[in-house]
């Protein structure tokens, strides 16, 4: 069997497993996930073993710092997908739910139930821990998945696959339901990307090349984010010590994910007094900052001139551009012209201000006064997430379970017939 053969039937194989997913009860699927976060925790060593082969050939390879680090399996890491399984079996199962029932003129009772989007293929770079979170989401909403990791990661997914496989055997549910492109081989996703008639949405998670490729590609509805390039503005009225919290903690604890900041944006009544505490604070920490005129002699050493190509820069790094504005507009603007719909926040104790900033800003999640990080399907109580769309259709911001389904109309009726 070639490539592509191997290739189409594990897609054909996955869309017989949907079918049986679809239909499967909700004890079936709460069994699976349970089972899967036991088979986690107890298979630490395994999977810890399977990541340091992968650690060990992306260092080899000169892989930068902010890849290994998504790359990375920790203790902390298998418990955190552990919990997931387990969140995400307690939550309610969406399918089969029918919501907005209402009587038209003509007697019938016309409703929207949920269904499963069916198959959902998903391809993602380095974070080995989307091969569980991808699973558990599509699972519990009745969906199959394909999954297609980055080659950097293949022992990781592989061995997190296997225990996927063993959870699903064990609960009764088709092994298919959830299946690996079982090569490194690119063409592998070409040949995916043509198979609209066994896949019904593709999922791509990663760089901005990797998206883009994917979309010019995908024959069938794609769901994504191009890059996280989020903003934190900082009113004249903030409480700046409440502010240099805030600022550091979106810049500084993850700065390699989507939803780090990647430029801040201060109110020019308090750019002399507030720019230097955030130097002192994200400096010590070992921010760079990309400054504009009006900022660059209040950040410190650390700083240099800002050029047009940092405005709108996923840095990913410990690199941060800093921006003084004259008004809430103008940084309104700025979003506007170099945000990229993913996280946006304003930071002041004005609520008219503050609800002008959610009303007007245009992003997949726009937060007052707290950090661009809690913008996570774990954080929002979804459980988990299967990525950040900032695209709209048909989901907009992080996709849990229910965003894993859609809606079809349903009618009851009692023999009414249309005049």
């Amino acid at each position: 069997m070639n490539l592509e053969e191997s290739i189409i039937q594990t897609a054909a194989e996955a869309k017989q497993a949907s079918r049986i997913l679809a239909r499967s009860d909700s004890a079936q699927k709460q069994k699976a996930l349970t089972l899967l976060a036991t088979l986690l925790r107890s298979g630490e060593k395994e999977i810890l073993e399977a990541n340091r082969v992968d650690l060990d050939a992306a260092v080899e390879n000169n892989m930068d710092e902010a890849r290994i680090e998504r790359l990375k399996i920790t203790s902390g890491t298998i418990e955190s997908m552990a919990r997931a399984c387990e969140d995400v079996a307690a939550m309610p199962d969406p399918v089969g739910a029918i919501e907005e029932m209402k009587k038209r003129p003509s007697g019938i009772m016309v409703g929207r139930m949920r269904v499963p989007l069916g198959v959902v293929a998903i391809i993602y770079e380095s974070r080995p821990n989307v091969t569980i979170d991808s699973a558990i989401l599509c699972l519990k909403a009745g969906n199959a998945v394909i999954l297609r990791g980055g080659s950097e990661a293949f022992n990781s997914n592989k061995c997190l696959a296997g225990l996927i496989s063993r959870a699903l055997e064990a609960s009764g549910l088709p092994e298919n339901g959830v299946s690996t492109l079982p090569t490194r081989d690119r063409e592998a996703v070409s040949i995916m990307l043509k198979l609209d008639n066994y896949i019904d949405v593709i999922i791509p998670r990663g760089g901005e090349g990797l998206i883009r490729a994917v979309v010019r590609d995908a024959t069938m509805p794609v769901l994504k984010h191009y890059k996280g390039v989020c903003h934190i503005y900082v009113h004249k009225d903030a409480d700046l010590n409440q502010a240099q919290e805030i600022v550091y903690n979106a810049k500084v604890q993850r700065p390699g994910v989507c939803n780090a900041l990647e430029c801040l944006l201060v109110h020019k009544d308090i750019a002399e007094t507030f720019l230097p505490m955030v130097a002192h604070k994200l400096g010590l920490a070992g921010v760079d900052f990309r400054a504009c005129n009006k900022s660059l002699s209040l950040l410190g050493e650390t700083a240099s001139a800002a050029t047009d190509g940092d405005w709108g820069f996923e840095y990913l790094s410990l690199t941060l551009a800093v921006k003084v504005v004259d008004s809430q507009s103008m940084a309104q603007d700025h979003i506007d012209s170099f945000g990229s719909n993913h996280s946006e926040a304003i930071l002041t104790r004005d609520y008219s201000r503050a609800m002008r900033f959610i009303r007007e800003v245009d992003a997949s999640a726009v937060l007052i006064n707290s950090s661009t990080r809690f913008n996570d399907g774990g954080e929002f109580g979804l459980g988990a997430e299967i990525g950040i769309s900032t695209s709209k259709l048909h989901a907009y911001g992080p996709m849990g379970v229910k965003e894993l389904t859609s809606a079809k109309f349903v009618v009851f009726g009692e023999g009414q017939v249309r005049i």
